[in-house]
């Protein structure tokens, strides 16, 4: 059903719109704009602050905050443009606003991208009247080791309190006190975390909130900004790399409406800094007999490498990561199946392509009347930018769900689920229950299996897509040939360097393999490469070179050493693709996969992807004292997280999640030492509530479970100790 359309006249200029349509985008499809301060729609209902939108409407006596207009039938309105009265209107909010701003402009970071300049230019008083001194605050202040606030140049736009209050939903920034003295500070003057805090740093319309990193970094004529996607997690955020002089200097979102929405997570804003890490690497290390592992040629590294290879004769084993694009994992396995006899890949995680039945963008949680969010594992800690679009879902007054039972899945129209567990391997079981409860077909009806890794699926594609059928190595592991640093970090990938007579591990930096690994080959990282990610809708996504790594990059090697091998593999990500998508992507070219990638249906793709078994029901615990522990990977840890100062203090705290029900029934509160155990190990953690939990649940970040996991004895520290 369409909307009523209603006949509006801004500046005698006539449009057509739906009626309630917002009178800013009203006055854009006039062509006329309304300046703005506080207004972003993103944040929800306008709130008037700033007064930069003041308009005439006829009708009414006074300046209306044309922000707060919606489109009605007949309306006429005149802006700055046409209308003296809204003129003097805007010149007088601007001089107000600048009473106290400061005129630090060459020395602010938000000089020459500033709307508060570009309107004062436009709209505001020549010069100024005001000879008195200016207001001043301490500054800046470090509301968290990656913002700085400078109140002085706060103009009261609220986009920021209203992002915690209304979006991220921490309730983390305030504003205190009133009149002239109001500041925005953090609840308590705690540190501002979460995983969206370096959002306000893009929604500040002045230099208030600005990115600590990025702060005396660049000028905005001297930096370029590159358009590609974050490859830090399975959602694929879009993104800019602000580059200045060869350096990545900063990250900006990019909005993709359906996969964003112009948010980014603080991992994929702050983290490009371990491109620049103390540890690394720019050339190959090898192992010496005594000496350990010392730098050499890439000649030499290539060449041991081949010595490798053809010492395994076949018994080869590569572990992927999950965060090589579709080119990478495609050459690796050209190079590995094909030029050798015989092959084993543990690929990243189980993926399922009867999930594409169930394929819908992200943005349609939103839309959606119920979303059932199953797994134990924290949506935020898997895909943050997902769990906004719950949070999003809820405030318009969706159901948020754990139990696809419920009676209310069946009474909506429409129906998302969300998967988000351990073990990764999901996506069949999702989307099982997805046919069972008949969402295929129906409209804004869909199915969300959340990876543990950015690009599981394009790995899973490439790797199937050079050869069908995957051998097994006979007798032992000749060679080991690990790629990517979360890979290297892995300490079940380690148990298995120790059985293999070899081993190759591709990282970036030195540190992760440096006491197992026989030869460490450069990798790089996802803002140094050209190719295409596949992301958790399935959506096909493009990753550009924004700046030169400082090693050749994986596939000139790769190519280089197949060619010894006599296998053909093209060292440019196109070439590759080219290849790749004959056979999976239904030929698409390279260049089409656009800077702002449409959902696109690749039915070939479900003949290449890997397929497991449904895996088996897991048994509930047994006793009243046992629990089922989640070890889960937090967003604020790997590789690159380890490398960021500036993210140390998001990391997560030692401490293990209780479901209220557990709690309530042993008596445990937040902060009581709790111990949990089984197998003759066990750790001792501060216990947090968590009302949100499921009852027999327990939950501790990766990094703090000693190992443990599965069914555990759980009982307070002080009554284990007594016994």
């Amino acid at each position: 059903m369409s909307a009523e359309l209603v006949r509006v006249t801004i500046d005698e200029r006539e449009v057509h719109v739906p009626k309630g349509t917002g009178l800013v985008e009203t006055a854009l499809v006039a062509g006329v704009e309304i300046p703005v301060f506080c207004y972003e729609p993103r944040l929800g209902e306008p709130v008037g602050a700033c007064r930069m939108c003041l308009v005439e409407v006829d009708g009414m006596p006074k300046l209306q905050a044309g922000c707060t207009l919606t489109a009605q039938d007949g309306m006429v309105v005149k802006t700055a443009r046409t209308s003296q009265q809204a003129a003097e209107g805007q010149n007088a909010t601007l001089e107000f606003i600048l009473v106290n701003h400061p005129l630090d402009c060459p020395v602010c970071d938000k000089g020459g991208e500033c709307p508060l300049q570009d309107l004062t230019f436009r709209y505001g008083p020549g010069n100024t009247r005001m000879s008195f001194e200016k207001l001043t605050f301490e500054k800046p202040i470090p509301i968290s080791p990656t913002i700085s606030l400078d109140r002085e140049r706060c103009i009261l736009c609220y986009r920021c309190t209203r992002f915690s209050e209304s979006v991220s939903e921490d309730g983390q920034l305030v504003a205190a006190n009133r009149g002239a003295m109001s500041v925005i500070t953090t609840f308590e003057d705690l540190p501002y975390s979460g995983a969206f805090t370096g959002n306000v740093t893009e929604l500040c319309p002045v230099g208030a909130l600005l990115p600590t990193q990025y702060r005396f970094e660049g000028r905005p004529w001297e930096i370029v900004d590159v358009p590609t996607v974050c490859g830090l997690c399975p959602v694929g955020c879009n993104i800019y790399a602000t580059v200045r002089e060869g350096k990545v200097k900063r990250i900006l979102s990019r909005n993709h409406p359906e996969i964003d929405e112009g948010w980014i997570c603080d991992k994929g804003r702050f983290a490009y800094t371990h491109l620049r890490a103390e540890d690394r690497l720019a050339q190959p290390l090898q192992r010496v007999r005594r000496h350990g592992l010392e730098q050499v040629s890439w000649e030499q590294a290539l060449g041991e490498a081949e010595r490798l290879l053809r010492d395994a004769r076949g018994r080869v084993v590569t572990v992927l990561s999950g965060s090589e694009t579709v080119e990478q994992a495609y050459a690796l396995a050209k190079l590995l199946r094909v030029g050798l006899d015989s092959h084993q890949a543990m690929l990243p995680e189980e993926i399922s392509g009867s999930l594409d039945a169930y394929r819908l963008p992200l943005s349609s949680i939103r839309d959606a009347d119920v979303v059932v969010v199953l797994g134990d594992v924290p949506v935020v800690e898997r895909a943050p930018v997902v769990d906004l679009w719950i949070k999003s879902a809820r405030r318009n007054g969706a159901r948020i769900l754990d139990d696809a039972n419920d009676p209310a899945v069946g009474e909506a129209e429409r129906v998302v689920l969300v998967w988000c567990g351990p073990g990764g391997r999901g996506g069949a079981t999702v989307a099982k229950l997805a046919e069972k409860l008949g969402l295929a077909g129906r409209e804004g009806c869909g199915a969300f299996y959340l990876p543990e890794t950015p690009n599981g699926r394009g790995v899973a594609d490439a790797w199937a897509a050079c050869c069908d059928e995957e051998s097994e190595p006979s007798g032992a592991i000749g060679l080991l040939v690990v790629s990517g640093d979360e890979a290297a970090r892995d300490e079940n990938v380690r148990a298995l360097a120790e059985q293999a007579e070899a081993t190759i591990v591709i990282s970036m930096f030195g540190g992760l393999a440096a006491g197992w690994a026989d030869l460490v080959l450069p990798g790089t990282g996802y803002l140094e490469r050209e190719g295409t990610f596949v992301n958790l809708e399935g959506r096909l996504q493009r990753l550009r070179r924004t700046v030169t790594p400082p090693c050749p990059d994986e596939l000139e090697w790769i190519a280089e050493l197949a060619a010894r091998f006599g296998v053909d593999v093209a060292p440019y990500a196109a070439a590759v693709f080219a290849e790749v998508s004959e056979r999976v992507y239904g030929g698409l070219a390279f260049g089409e996969v656009g800077e702002r990638a449409p959902l696109r249906v690749y039915p070939e793709a479900q003949e290449h992807v890997a397929r497991q078994a449904l895996p088996e029901p897991r048994a509930a615990p047994r006793r009243k004292s046992q629990v089922r522990l989640v070890a889960y990977r937090p967003l604020f840890s790997g590789a690159a997280v380890e490398r960021v100062a500036e993210l140390q203090f998001q990391r997560p705290q030692p401490e293990l999640e209780l479901s209220a029900d557990d709690a309530r029934r042993r008596k445990i509160a937040t902060g009581d030492l709790v111990t949990v155990g089984s197998n003759g190990s066990a750790i001792t953690l501060p216990a947090r509530v968590n009302r949100h939990l499921r009852a027999g649940i327990a939950r501790v970040a990766l990094e703090h479970a000693n190992g443990l996991g599965g069914i555990v004895e759980l009982a307070k520290a002080e009554e284990v100790a007594s016994a």
